[in-house]
């Protein structure tokens, strides 16, 4: 079968924008092109209102209010401004708690955030992770056992798909007196989430994983009660003073966009996705014994799947598969690939990791390419695991 795209399956890493995304984008470039700063005017003025608009729809699917949104270019920024913005503040107001708690299996970016404030007098704490990727509450209620500042778990992981049950980790950093964030970029959209009722004070999201534009994103900074952090960009002093900086208003429409028709669609969406999940696990593991999934099989995103493969490197599928774009969830450094620090953190041997690859089924993955990707993977396996045979004597 001759295709001129090849088969996306790497939906953890970014999601397409939606054409109905695009398409509410658009007048933003051009027609109303106005600065949403600008109120002086009446392009500024039309611009104002499609981002207060947009701002609505962010949090509408998140259950917050609108003020409660502050714009930022994605869940790196918004991660960095949630951990680095509390703690700073916290220090500004003399505040002793000086701990701040994540996982191992963290984003890298949380990592480095937590890591970074150790030159400034803070206390990070990386717990270990269970061998479905999943925290014990118990070990983070001994962590609490020290005055802590602030807990960041991601809700969902962005190698293995992992859910935490951020609602049951939330109370337990509360009732310790901390604060409690979750980078939720890859969970935002695809799972049901209630800042209110699961007792998050700080969230963040990207657009680009739920089908919106690249370079916006969110952090969400419960109002009541009131979350203070420390901005990390000084400037004209928008977004609350948190967050200086001329507001992208074609970019921050298509993001409030992708959050209303994820809210319209999500339900029905991920019991699509799980489905053709599912498919592909029973395709591959009927044809490939010994494959084994990474991760929790209960709770997890409904379009993942990280793979252990039985006989095969994964950088040696990816090669032998042009027409597949998958990844490895491994970490490039200079010219080696390193296994997943996620999968190492699980406790999953370096010589499996380096055999597991990431799968990523997205909105627009229809069935047939379930399948022939199914197809390709098991050819590719089967090729690359044949036993070399013997050179013939002459």
């Amino acid at each position: 079968m001759q295709r001129n795209r090849p088969i996306y399956l790497d939906n953890q890493a970014t999601t397409p924008c939606d054409p109905r995304v695009v398409a509410a984008m658009l007048p933003y470039f051009s027609e109303a092109f106005g600065n949403p700063h600008s109120v002086e005017h009446a392009l500024g003025r039309e611009a104002e209102a499609a981002v207060a608009r947009a701002r609505a729809e962010v949090a509408a699917l998140i259950g917050a209010t609108p003020r409660e949104i502050v714009f930022t270019s994605g869940a790196t920024e918004s991660n960095n401004l949630a951990i680095k913005g509390a703690a700073r503040f916290a220090a500004r107001m003399e505040n002793p708690r000086r701990r701040l708690i994540t996982l191992a299996t963290e984003h890298k970016c949380v990592l480095q955030a937590t890591a970074d404030l150790a030159e400034e007098g803070f206390e990070p704490v990386f717990l270990p992770v269970r061998p479905d990727g999943r925290l014990d509450p118990e070990a983070l209620r001994m962590a609490l056992a020290t005055p802590t500042l602030l807990v960041s778990v991601m809700a969902a992981n962005n190698e293995t798909g992992v859910l935490q049950d951020i609602t049951a980790l939330a109370a337990l950093a509360h009732e310790a007196g901390a604060l409690f964030h979750t980078d939720a970029a890859q969970a935002v959209g695809k799972i049901a989430l209630d800042v209110a009722a699961q007792g998050i004070d700080l969230l963040s999201i990207s657009g680009h994983k739920l089908y919106g534009p690249k370079g916006v994103g969110a952090l969400y900074v419960r109002h009541r009660p009131r979350i203070r952090l420390a901005p990390l960009i000084s400037g004209g002093g928008q977004e609350r003073g948190l967050r200086s900086g001329t507001l992208p208003a074609p970019l921050i429409v298509g993001f409030g966009a992708a959050c209303r028709i994820a809210g319209a669609e999500m339900a029905a969406e991920a019991e699509r996705l799980a489905g053709l999940r599912e498919r592909l696990l029973a395709r591959l593991g009927d044809a490939i014994p010994g494959l084994a999934v990474n991760g929790s099989r209960e709770h997890r995103l409904a379009g993942n799947l990280n793979l252990a493969f039985p006989a095969v490197r994964a950088e040696t599928l990816l090669a032998d598969l042009p027409d597949l774009c998958l990844s490895t969830g491994s970490a490039c450094s200079s010219a080696a690939v390193e296994p997943s620090y996620v999968l190492g953190a699980m406790g999953v041997p370096a010589e499996v990791a380096a055999r597991s690859l990431r799968i990523g089924i997205g909105r627009f993955t229809s069935a047939a390419e379930i399948d022939l990707a199914a197809a390709m993977l098991i050819a590719a396996h089967a090729r690359n695991s044949e036993p070399q045979s013997e050179p013939q004597n002459a």
